[in-house]
């Protein structure tokens, strides 16, 4: 089993969506990228995946330039190609088409010495959902906190 150490993670997400689904897919990177990647200088923020021409590409996800690269750089928002089967993407998109539904990356993974990311299939949450989902994490946290001091006795 290959070892997994996860660079970034996109914490937000639970906060503005339900999650649906999670996949893992591959990244398309070049060799400057990869190596950024290795020392977790990524940022997954205000990143999304796009459903173009029966391919995924991921956008807008932040990968600084690599220090050591000089000049031969990569610029740090490209567009990347994300690798995922034909028959996923097909299912994939008939679902995206609906309203309310989106792709987003919610973690990116060395999976050995291969880049994975784990992207979900998410439908945004409104104002009410996300005060709801607030409330309950307040809940869990003074419920973990009064757990805490009764244990102490």
């Amino acid at each position: 089993m290959s070892e997994i150490k996860t660079v970034a993670t996109n914490r937000k997400a639970q906060y503005e969506y339900f999650i649906e689904e999670t996949f893992e897919v591959g990244l398309v990177l070049t060799g400057t990228e990869i190596k950024s990647v290795r020392t977790a200088q990524v940022s997954l923020k205000e990143g999304y995946i796009l459903l173009r021409e029966g391919e995924l590409w991921l956008i807008n996800v932040h990968i600084a330039p690599y220090e050591e690269a000089g000049q031969w750089t990569h610029d740090p928002k490209r567009t990347r190609k994300l690798l995922m089967h034909r028959r996923e993407i097909n299912r994939l998109s008939s679902i995206v088409q609906q309203p309310g539904y989106t792709l987003i990356p919610l973690r990116l993974y060395l999976k050995g010495k291969r880049a994975k990311l784990e992207m979900g299939l998410a439908r945004g949450k409104h104002q009410h959902d996300k005060r709801e989902t607030i409330a309950k994490r307040d809940e869990d946290r003074r419920l973990r906190r009064e757990w805490r001091e009764f244990e102490r006795g």
